[in-house]
């Protein structure tokens, strides 16, 4: 068990660093992004576009990171199986239809949370652009109460 939690605190490391970089890299690519685009109409869609593409790119490098693991401990029969695996647990759907080797089921528990604090700190990056862009505060909420 004890290896399991050394394990399980790397990959922590490991998907924070990842996260941390990727959504640097993705502020940058949007600032230059904004400079090529001046259209007030095209500029807020395509920024909420690109930022959400980044982030799908950025869960799926941390996805594939927890596979590539998995394949390589041995913890599911084919790359496949670990893969869905891990898609389905760190998103926290969890079927159950693949489970992991007993051996190794508390590390496949911390991908898991790891996943929600993931997809939580992308949500709050998101919301931040949003209300960077100034799309959360539009009169069409007032829309009707003339």
């Amino acid at each position: 068990m004890f290896i399991q939690l050394v394990i399980a605190t790397l990959m922590v490391l490991v998907t924070v660093i990842i996260h941390l970089v990727g959504l640097a890299v993705l502020v940058r690519i949007l600032r230059s992004h904004s400079r090529l685009f001046q259209s007030p109409r095209i500029l807020p869609i395509s920024l909420l576009i690109g930022a959400a593409m980044g982030i799908v790119a950025i869960h799926t490098v941390e996805i594939w990171v927890y596979a590539l693991l998995y394949d390589g401990i041995g913890a599911f029969r084919t790359f496949e199986e670990a893969l869905y695996f891990s898609t389905v647990t760190y998103s926290t759907i969890g079927y159950g239809d693949v489970v992991m080797r007993r051996e190794w089921r508390i590390l496949g528990s911390i991908e898991g949370a790891n996943g929600i604090l993931m997809l939580g700190w992308s949500t709050a990056f998101l919301v931040s652009l949003l209300s960077q862009l100034r799309l959360l505060g539009h009169d069409w909420l007032s829309r009707g109460k003339d």
